[in-house]
């Protein structure tokens, strides 16, 4: 009788185990249930995830022979900062070169504007000589005129008759070569006017055609210096020093660590409720869990990353496996948080975005306003090209285009200020752009061409 509750006391102790096991499994199925439901469901997380940046690749222009190299690997540079020098001989003779036929036109259109003056007078001068010739006519016709009369009475010969008619045919010969003379000093004047109306020494068109061949030259010398176009640190350097490069070879890159994203590889079936704008937690590998940034959502890849691989996938060939594929979101960090937790390019993150808000957009329907990215360090030798024409155009041009200083700046600095002579007859004024380079050179006195500079 005792053998039957002996086997039953294992029996309940065993259903009482697995009833607790049950109903714990129970309470925490339903536990993370509600804890997806209320937390959970609002977060989509990945680990592919990567730094990502841009890498400026620094090319010459021009081609050239290296002869300099002023930054390495690991180096930091700033913008503008000389990275590679590349021989500048020729390029410095072909200035010379270019700066000597500036000048030369320059005075050959100067001859042009004085000859205006001079033509005048000449004009002048044929009018004075047709005017007396005129008066010789008109002097002669009345002598006849009185002669004539007397004729028949015999107070007057003949021969003296015809010394006066003679002197008539004279006179009228000698007006119509003053005449023409007139017209021939009228038509050379034109002619002459024609080379410089409505334009100024700065503005004739062979004083412009021999300014571009000073900016192209002066440019070409600039460029055999290399400037780094962002600041940031150097990588990838290949160029060696006696190396000729030919224009657009890449020689280094700069990686602007200031400007870096993360782009994070969700899962198709994860791109539901991702929207721009959404705040983002991020982990980078080499911070551990102990670092997090910040960051937002902004912007979803136009396509799988298959889709865009050297080597796309042929689904339409052969047998066919479903692949989940996979779209890149790009998050943007906080640049405050870079400078204090710096990354690199190609490091690793763990992603976490929180979709709980879906007013944002999932692609971006607007265009871009600014610029991504620019550079403004090779603008400078332009305006450097531009200043160095003005004063080869002041210095050569003589007293018709007087350089003087004009009214103070806002900043003190007096402005120069260009006077062409033949501007006050009406015509046009200087190019606005060398008169900006010559404002931008500053105060400097020009002295007529011919006289020694100080």
């Amino acid at each position: 009788m005792n053998a039957p509750v002996t086997e039953q006391k294992p029996a309940n102790s065993r259903r009482k185990l697995l009833t607790i096991t049950a109903a714990l499994v129970a309470v925490g199925a339903i536990s993370y249930g509600a804890y997806w439901g209320v937390v959970l469901r609002h977060y989509e997380s990945t680990d592919n995830a990567y730094v990502q940046g841009n890498l400026v690749q620094v090319t010459p222009q021009i081609a050239g022979t290296v002869v300099g190299i002023n930054a390495d690997d690991t180096d930091k540079v700033t913008a503008g900062q000389p990275l590679v020098q590349l021989d500048a001989a020729d390029a410095r003779v072909a200035l010379e070169q270019a700066e000597a036929q500036l000048a030369q036109k320059v005075r050959e259109v100067r001859t042009l504007f004085v000859g205006n003056g001079s033509l005048s007078a000449t004009v002048a001068l044929r009018q004075a000589d047709a005017a007396r010739a005129a008066a010789d006519v008109t002097k002669a016709e009345d002598d006849l005129r009185r002669r004539a009369p007397l004729t028949t009475s015999g107070a007057v010969s003949g021969e003296e008759m015809k010394h006066a008619e003679s002197a008539l045919q004279s006179a009228r010969s000698t007006l119509t070569a003053a005449q023409a003379a007139v017209i021939a000093a009228r038509e050379q004047l034109t002619s002459n006017q024609s080379y410089t109306d409505n334009t100024s020494i700065d503005a004739h068109p062979n004083v412009q055609a021999a300014a571009a061949k000073v900016r192209e030259a002066y440019l070409t010398l600039k460029r055999a210096e290399l400037p780094a176009p962002v600041s940031g640190y150097v990588a990838r350097r290949s160029v060696q020093v006696g190396q000729r490069v030919q224009a657009g070879a890449p020689l280094m890159a700069i990686a602007p660590l200031d400007q870096l994203w993360v782009d994070a590889n969700f899962k198709e079936v994860q791109l539901q409720k991702i929207r721009i704008g959404q705040p983002v937690k991020l982990k980078a590998d080499v911070y551990g869990s102990k670092v997090e940034f910040d960051g937002k959502v902004a912007g979803l890849g136009a396509g799988t990353g298959a889709a865009f691989a050297l080597l796309p996938a042929q689904n339409a060939t052969g047998n066919w496996i479903k692949v989940v594929q996979r779209v890149p979101v790009r998050i943007a960090l906080d640049a405050r948080q870079l400078q204090g937790h710096p990354l690199r390019i190609g490091l690793s993150m763990d992603v976490e975005v929180d979709v709980a808000n879906q007013d944002g957009k999932s692609l971006s329907d607007a265009p871009r306003t600014a610029p991504v990215v620019r550079t403004q360090v090779f603008d400078v030798a332009l305006t450097e090209a531009d200043s160095r024409i003005a004063h080869i155009i002041a210095d050569n041009a003589g007293a018709a285009h007087v350089a003087t200083l004009g009214p103070a700046a806002p900043g003190g600095q007096p402005v120069r200020a260009t006077q062409n002579a033949s501007a006050k007859r009406g015509s046009a004024m200087p190019s606005p752009r060398l008169t900006q380079a010559t404002e931008l050179a500053g105060p400097r006195v020009v002295k007529v061409a011919g006289s020694p500079r100080n």
